[in-house]
C-alpha cells in the first residue's frame, strides 16, 4: 500500500491574499502565445521569485481563481488552464474542496491522492498517436481539433496537452497565432520511457478502494470488523465521503456486510479470494450481500401483503410505520420501503395532511411464493436442480 500521501487539513492552511501579489502582471496584448499560456509563465516566474524570497512557501493556498480572474483582467477559465499547466509542471497541486497548493520542486514530499486528469490522459494519448502513425522528428500533427477526435478528448483539454509537450521539449508550435496548427514533433526521447503506457481512467474511489483490498487481505480476516470510516481516511489520506464510497463497492462485491449502530462493517471474505475466483460463482453457497437484502425486503412486503390480504379492506388505513415497525420487530426504514414497493405495485397510496397516512388501494393475493427469501446462491442451487 503507498504511504506517501498526505490529507491537507483547509483550516490549517496559510491562503495568500491577492493584494499580497507585488510582481508585475503579464502584458497580455504584447505576447505572441495564447492568454493562458503566458499567464502560466507569469505564475512560475512569480511562484519561484517569491518563494526565493520568502513570501510564499510550500503548502501555502492560492487565492480562489476568480481572485486572479480580476487581478489579471481574464477569464476564470483562462486562469483555470494556466493552474492546470504549471500543475503538470510540478509547481502546483490541486485538491477537490481544498483548493490549489504550492509546491517546491526542489523538496521531493508526500502528494495528495487525487484523480488522474483529462490532460494526463490526452498527454498519454498523444505519446501514442505519434508511436502508433510512425512520425518522425520534423513531421506536422493534425491539427488540435482534429487530433482531439482522433484521441477521443476536448479541443481544449487536447491543446493544453499539446502546450504542455510543448514545454517538455517533445513537441514545437511554429505558428504563433494560431491555437489550432503549427504543432510539430520536436524529439522522440519519449519512446524510451515507454511509449504504449496505459493511464487508467479509473476514478479515486477505485484508486481506494483497490488500496482497501489490500488493506484488508494484509491485516484482517473473516469475521473482523473494519476500523471507523474517520481512521481509514487518517490512513489511507483521502476523505471520509471517499472511504464511504469506496466500501459501498466492497460491500456489492460481497467482501464486506454493513450493518448499522455498535456492528459496524464486518469482513465475510477475504479480496482476494472473491476477485481471484470471480469466474466461479458457484463455490458460494451465499447469495451476494445485495441479493440477501433484497430477500429480506421482499419478505417484509409479502408479510405485510398477507397482512392486508387477510385484515383489511380497499380505502382501510394501516398502522404508521412507527407501529408496525414494533409489531413485526423490524426497522422504521425496513417497513417505509416496504411501503414503497408495494406503492409502486399499486397496492398502497400515501396521503398527507391531518387525515393522512397509508391507505389500501388493491388487495394482493396471499401465498405468493416465497422461495427467493432464501439467501442461497442460484448457481450453487443450479448444481442440485436435475
Amino acid at each position: 500500500m503507498q504511504t506517501d500521501y498526505i490529507l491537507p487539513k483547509k483550516a490549517s492552511l496559510k491562503k495568500i491574499k491577492i493584494n499580497e501579489i507585488t510582481f508585475p502582471a503579464p502584458d497580455l496584448k504584447l505576447s505572441d502565445n495564447s492568454k493562458s499560456l503566458t499567464i502560466s509563465k507569469w505564475f512560475m516566474d512569480w511562484i519561484d521569485s517569491a518563494l526565493a524570497e520568502g513570501k510564499i512557501s510550500a503548502n501555502d493556498l492560492l487565492p480562489a481563481k476568480n481572485e486572479f480572474a480580476y487581478f489579471l483582467g481574464v477569464s476564470s477559465g483562462t486562469i483555470q488552464n494556466s493552474l492546470r499547466y504549471i500543475e503538470d509542471l510540478g509547481y502546483v497541486e490541486s485538491k477537490q474542496r481544498i483548493g490549489t497548493l504550492i509546491k517546491d520542486r526542489n523538496q521531493q514530499g508526500a502528494n495528495m491522492r487525487k484523480l488522474t486528469s483529462k490532460r494526463e490522459i490526452a498527454i498519454a494519448e498523444i505519446k501514442k498517436f505519434i508511436f502508433n502513425n510512425k512520425l518522425k522528428e520534423g513531421q506536422m500533427l493534425p491539427s488540435s481539433r482534429t487530433l482531439s477526435a482522433l484521441i477521443g478528448c476536448s479541443a481544449n483539454t487536447t491543446r493544453l496537452a499539446l502546450e504542455y509537450l510543448c514545454s517538455v521539449g517533445i513537441l514545437r508550435h511554429n505558428i504563433k497565432k494560431s491555437k489550432e496548427n503549427g504543432w510539430e514533433v520536436l524529439s522522440l526521447d519519449f519512446r524510451e520511457n515507454g511509449v504504449s503506457e496505459h493511464i487508467s481512467q479509473e476514478t479515486l474511489v477505485d484508486k481506494v478502494g483497490n488500496d482497501l483490498k489490500i488493506y484488508i487481505d494484509n491485516n484482517l480476516k473473516v469475521g473482523d470488523k473494519l476500523p471507523p470510516h474517520s481512521e481509514l481516511s487518517k490512513l489511507l489520506k483521502v476523505s471520509i465521503k471517499t472511504i464511504h464510497d469506496s466500501l459501498k463497492k466492497l460491500i456489492e462485491d460481497g467482501v464486506l456486510l454493513a450493518r448499522r449502530g455498535r456492528y459496524g462493517t464486518t469482513v465475510i471474505k477475504l479480496p482476494k479470494e472473491v476477485y481471484n475466483n470471480a469466474e466461479k460463482p458457484e463455490t458460494s453457497i451465499f447469495a451476494p450481500a445485495k441479493d440477501t437484502a433484497f430477500y429480506y425486503y421482499e419478505k417484509t412486503q409479502n408479510a405485510i401483503k398477507s397482512m392486508i390480504a387477510e385484515h383489511y379492506e380497499i380505502g382501510s388505513k394501516l398502522p404508521s410505520i412507527m407501529e408496525l415497525s414494533k409489531a413485526m420487530d423490524l426497522s422504521p426504514n425496513t417497513i417505509r420501503k416496504a411501503f414503497h414497493n408495494l406503492a409502486k405495485e399499486g397496492y398502497l397510496v400515501f396521503s398527507r395532511g391531518r387525515y393522512g397516512g397509508t391507505f389500501v388501494v388493491d388487495i394482493p393475493q396471499s401465498g405468493e411464493e416465497t422461495f427467493k427469501w432464501l439467501a442461497v446462491n442460484p448457481q450453487y442451487a443450479k448444481m442440485y436442480d436435475n
